[in-house]
């Protein structure tokens, strides 16, 4: 299976084979193709080269329904059913044979025939808004079983369950499978969960399957390898200066915070960032970098703990953002630091448009000078190079570099005391990317203290002064970047502390 889009191969000549009844995982950082690679498998995607042979014999696979009529069935990581619908409704609507007309005592006799083989328990009664997390997980695993299911993909399944639920859920799959009923493909970052329920894996990297094997004759230091690689470090652009030890911007002291599902928790024992240094978090996704953003970009609400920015307690508000000079670049940037539907003026104004001048103990206006607000935003936007077609265009006709370059626009004109980046340069075109991580070092050599959390290691390795990992929310490891020894660095992003 090859896929390119352009000049780029997200996928490059991968093969593998899953025998029927086997229980796969598929391995790989972000951006590796492993969601390219089953995108073409269910037909979303049309591959540039290669074959799907379903039993032997090559599929055309041209959309989900035809990978649906073949017995392949996907559960993504994003819910798919309609909340205001109760689980029996979502079962029958998903059929590709629903009649014009339901005969709905007729189908709920047949629909608990179904259940009660189930390996769930699920009441189908209630609509799907009302269901937690785990059950609308359960539920669409069961849908994919009520369409005939034979092969069932699974895109990080218990990045929504307790430790208790994925083990439920998982060892259920896994018993289908060692009966015959089920083949399991499973993209997950948790190596735990592979060892537990895997029987075989693959490794994909950078578009290429780079080894697997069975999963028993692999250790956790092989599968980290494997999933980064040899990598030679590159210094984007040239540090000025070292870290100023005297000046601390950022304290992270005993913060304990958990994320809106109640799942994930995080405890944070001591972090600091100070003047003129890029402090680096890496580790693999869904180990609590996403809570610690969240707390420090005032997203969430940290439970103990304190932060502080210049030695003052912070809660991550617009104006205390404003008077210390703290600036946020969250990930996915259309989504979490952008109005799409308001122009990129506007956009660029956000920070600004109730200013009097650079002064912030001056009040602020009651009302938008548009002329001071447009020349603003035709500065930046020559200023760091973002192409559009208008300042006055919607930001969501932009690209995701050009948004990107919006937001670093925005963030970084004023001095910057603290900058808190989050996967900046994730899905972004080489050219961008080289000029994102120019930009970061630059705020760095102009002596801001800058937390850099990426999943991209190359990223932190390229970056970074001094090197966190993250795992299963807490910091278990500190390097500085010039001794950083990859294999360390993979073995406690694989949670060997």
């Amino acid at each position: 299976m090859t896929k390119r889009f352009g000049a780029f191969a997200a996928l490059d000549d991968v093969s593998m084979t899953i025998k029927a009844g086997g229980f796969h995982a598929l391995l790989g950082e972000n951006g590796a193709g492993k969601s390219t690679l089953v995108k073409c498998v269910m037909g979303f995607y049309a591959p540039t080269s290669g074959s799907v042979l379903v039993d032997g014999r090559e599929a055309e696979i041209t959309n989900p329904k035809g990978a649906q009529s073949r017995g392949l069935g996907m559960v993504y990581q994003h819910f798919t059913l309609v909340p205001s619908l109760t689980g029996a409704e979502n079962l029958v609507i998903s059929r590709a044979d629903v009649p014009a007309v339901i005969a709905w005592s007729s189908e709920r006799e047949k629909l608990s025939a179904f259940m009660a083989g189930m390996p769930f328990r699920l009441n189908l009664d209630r609509p799907v808004a009302e269901l937690a997390a785990g059950e609308k997980q359960k539920l669409e695993i069961v849908k994919q079983l009520y369409l005939k299911a034979r092969f069932l993909i699974l895109d990080e399944p218990t990045s929504v369950l307790t430790p208790a639920e994925a083990e439920e859920v998982l060892g259920l799959l896994r018993a289908m499978a060692d009966r015959g009923d089920l083949t399991v493909l499973m993209i997950s970052h948790k190596f735990r969960e592979v060892e537990a329920f895997a029987r075989t894996l693959s490794v994909l990297r950078r578009g290429k399957l780079v080894g697997g094997g069975a999963v028993g004759a692999l250790s956790r230091e092989d599968m980290a390898a494997m999933m980064m690689g040899e990598r030679r470090v590159r210094v984007p652009a040239a540090r000025v200066g070292e870290p100023d030890p005297a000046r601390e911007i950022l304290h992270v002291a005993g913060v304990t915070a958990t994320d809106a599902s109640g799942l994930r928790r995080i405890a944070v024992d001591d972090l600091r960032v100070r003047a003129r240094e890029i402090v680096g978090i890496a580790g693999v996704s869904g180990n609590g970098q996403k809570e610690l953003a969240d707390v420090l970009g005032g997203q969430i609400r940290a439970t103990g703990g304190r932060v502080e920015v210049a030695g003052a307690s912070y809660g991550g508000t617009r104006a205390e953002s404003r008077a210390r000079r703290v600036r946020f670049i969250p990930e996915e940037p259309l989504r979490n630091a952008c109005a799409p539907r308001m122009s990129v003026s506007e956009n660029l104004g956000f920070r600004a448009f109730d200013r009097r001048g650079e002064d912030p103990a001056k009040p602020p206006t009651f009302w938008l000078d548009r002329g001071a607000m447009s020349r603003r935003a035709k500065a930046l936007i020559a200023g760091f190079k973002v192409k559009t077609a208008s300042s006055e265009a919607p930001i969501a006709t932009l690209s995701g570099g050009n948004v990107q370059r919006a937001v670093l626009a925005r963030e970084l004109t004023d001095p910057v005391d603290l900058l808190i980046v989050v996967n900046p340069c994730f899905g972004l075109d080489f050219a961008a990317v080289s000029e994102i991580r120019n930009r970061i070092v630059a705020a760095r050599n102009a002596g801001a203290g800058v937390l850099l959390i990426s999943e991209d290691l190359d990223e932190i390795l390229e970056l970074s002064d001094r090197i966190l990992v993250m795992s299963d929310g807490h910091l278990v490891y500190e390097t500085p970047a010039a001794q950083a020894e990859i294999g360390t660095i993979g073995r406690h992003m694989a949670g060997h502390h």
